[in-house]
């Protein structure tokens, strides 16, 4: 068996051809990572991809996590306009097999493959084996799943696009935001706030707040960060804000899914925050809950450092597979695929 397992995002696009024979290891032949933006399609990405690997062995099947709501293995991602259909992918490619799964059901799925050097304890509380397990994440956008155990004690994992519930502020500072960006998109979700979309809104917002004038150009995370570290104080309100936002989102999810197996932080942005995220601020706000308080102070939070986790879930994902099943992927494996002609 011959796989491309990627794990696609607004803004950059992780991908990885794994090979695997029947009683064999997995072998990576190359794995790579691309702007997204660069691509018109996931199409002209997967050729440009396959011509830069080189190689005299030819793929047979194709694994992708993709950002946004699946439907008949068809899909129009959220933040960067490709639409994707399986079937003339498939087609396009000559496969054996395509396959689309949420980017962070594969996230989820990824979990299974972490090492301790992966995680990071943001509240140190016992994990339940076999209990419910959630991932959360900011990227270019905010994405969640959930993860059950079955009768075998392997979790499965299920997509949501709970990112797109609607935001609620918990203060008089969060509801003049809210004000300000539905003034400007009309439905504020979670992901207006907690991305990496949010931060030039958000530092917009603080400007606004500190009577600064507006950035004539879009301002990202990394530059706020910069501009915080100069003694920026519209950057340093901003930075203070999404720790505010990012902690109560968390807390709603445990809320919400009660993990007792582990919540597990994801995304770029906050691995690029690791020291706000490890702050008392943080958790202050997921714990912000009133009278439920409690549940999510006994919630174990990990955040994940791992920034191949996506990749990780795809390929684990496509193993993760009915064993009549697998087998005969792996049987697709022939000895004209194997000598590459």
């Amino acid at each position: 068996m011959e796989l491309i397992a990627g794990d696609i995002g607004g803004s950059k696009s992780w991908l990885a051809w794994v090979a695997v024979a029947p009683y064999s290891a997995q072998v990576m032949r190359f794995e790579k990572v691309y702007a997204s933006a660069d691509f018109a399609s996931a199409e002209d990405l997967l050729r440009q991809f396959v011509a830069d690997a080189n190689t005299t062995f030819h793929p047979d099947h194709l694994i992708l996590a993709l950002p946004g709501p699946l439907h008949a293995q068809r899909v129009t991602l959220t933040n960067l306009g490709w639409t994707l259909d399986a079937v003339q992918l498939q087609a396009a490619l000559g496969l054996v097999e395509v396959r689309f799964i949420n980017d962070f059901q594969a996230a989820a799925a990824g979990v299974a493959t972490l090492t301790p050097a992966d995680v990071i304890t943001l509240n140190p509380k016992s994990a339940d084996p076999g209990g419910v397990r959630a991932i959360t994440g900011a990227g270019t956008g905010l994405g969640l799943a959930f993860m059950l155990a079955d009768a075998s004690g392997s979790y499965q994992s299920f997509a949501t696009e709970g990112g797109h519930i609607d935001f609620a502020p918990a203060n008089a500072l969060q509801a003049r935001l809210l004000e300000r960006l539905r003034a400007q998109y009309g439905h504020v979700s979670w992901e207006r706030v907690v991305s990496g979309l949010a931060m030039d809104d958000l530092y917009r917002f603080c400007c606004v707040e500190h009577k600064r004038p507006l950035p004539e150009h879009a301002t990202d995370g990394a530059a706020i960060v910069a501009l915080a570290e100069s003694g920026d104080a519209p950057a340093e309100a901003a930075l203070d804000l999404f720790v505010d936002l990012y902690g109560a989102w968390v807390g709603n999810v445990a809320l919400l899914y009660q993990p007792s197996g582990g919540l597990y932080v994801a995304g770029g942005v906050a691995t690029h925050m690791q020291s706000r995220m490890q702050s008392a601020r943080f958790m202050a706000a997921a714990t912000g809950k009133g009278r439920m308080r409690p549940l999510v102070e006994r919630t174990p939070i990990f955040l994940i450092t791992c920034n191949r986790l996506g990749v990780q879930g795809a390929i684990a994902s496509a193993f993760a597979q009915p064993l009549h099943v697998l087998t005969q992927h792996l049987n697709s494996n022939t000895a004209s695929n194997r000598s590459g002609t």
